[in-house]
């Protein structure tokens, strides 16, 4: 079978993660349990998860020249991941994210600048990137730079992929050209409240394929062609340690679940040529395919930080 390839287009920031029995009060010094240090944001996690399953990740992002960009850079090797780094050069710090994590219940708090004060151009050998890929994953952290990608992808009959993270300004003009959205539950496009209504909003902004993932609660989601019904896919219960990136994971999850099925002829899309991929996905092969991604998301719930999981390899973790 062939190697699923993938792009990832967006945010890549050096996270800090500490365990804390509870969060502090103002002006409270805690000490922490323990502490990580990995590279993080959506897409970045989305394409560590996309390699460790087997899949090639290319990840386009800012990384930058200063010291501490080290980390980022050895975080990202050491799991496979290819980067074009768009702030090569620079020396102001990577975007950092401070994120605390308590005990017991899994919760987090998170302090990032995320993508502010950044606005990266799309690099000249994009197309040649997309080209080169199956599927194009983006979380809109840098609107130009995913509205260029997307572009390419539906141009040469790539995959589209989007993590709803959040709405964000640009989003409106990305949604024509995505084929999957997975939302999280904060994801509200204007006038939306309910899982169901956001399902039908992506509908009717031309996404064909779209869920909405809530945390323990079962994904939701709708194919084409169904009309207004919603389908639901279970999450595996685990013993929660953290749920920081799982988000993210079942997102790179999902990216080589539909790529692995895109290479294999009778199953969720056929061979041949490239144009049209997203017609050729049925509801069984999606639903299998976001099943795959849902438990192997669930299980890296059950370590802390974002990279534990893996330690154990893919066959631990992600289901046959």
């Amino acid at each position: 079978m062939t190697k699923p390839v993938a792009l990832f287009a967006g945010l890549c920031t050096l996270d800090l993660v500490q365990s804390v029995e509870r969060m502090p009060s103002a002006n409270e010094k805690i000490t922490a349990l323990g502490q990580t240090v990995a590279a993080g944001g959506p897409a970045t996690n989305a394409a560590v998860a996309f390699s460790f399953l087997g899949g090639d990740a290319t990840l386009v992002s800012a990384v930058g020249a200063h010291s501490l960009a080290a980390g980022v850079r050895a975080d990202l090797a050491g799991h496979g991941v290819r980067l074009v780094d768009l702030a090569a050069g620079a020396p102001v710090p990577p975007a950092m994210s401070t994120i605390m994590v308590t005990r017991g219940s899994g919760d987090r708090a998170v302090v990032s600048v995320n993508a502010a004060g950044r606005s990266l151009s799309p690099p000249a050998g994009l197309a040649a990137l997309v080209e080169a890929s199956q599927a194009v994953h983006l979380d809109g952290h840098h609107p130009a730079l995913a509205l260029a990608a997307a572009r390419l992808a539906r141009e040469r009959g790539r995959l589209t992929l989007l993590d709803g993270g959040s709405w964000k300004p640009g989003t409106a003009e990305l949604l024509p050209y995505i084929d999957v959205a997975v939302a999280s539950a904060d994801f509200r496009p204007p006038g939306t409240r309910t899982p169901e209504e956001v399902l039908a909003d992506l509908r009717a902004a031309g996404v064909p394929w779209a869920a909405v993932s809530r945390g323990p609660e079962p994904v939701l989601w709708r194919a084409p062609g169904e009309g207004d019904r919603v389908r639901s896919c279970p999450v595996p219960p685990v013993e929660v340690v953290d749920t920081l990136g799982a988000g993210d994971i079942l997102h790179g999850a999902l990216a080589f679940a539909l790529c692995r099925a895109l290479a294999a002829p009778g199953r969720s899309f056929e061979r041949g040529t490239v144009a049209g991929q997203a017609d050729r996905l049925t509801p069984d092969g999606f639903a299998a395919a976001l099943a795959f991604a849902v438990a192997v998301a669930s299980a890296s719930c059950a370590s802390f930080g974002t990279r534990a999981w893996t330690q154990a390899g893919p066959a631990a973790v992600a289901p046959s």
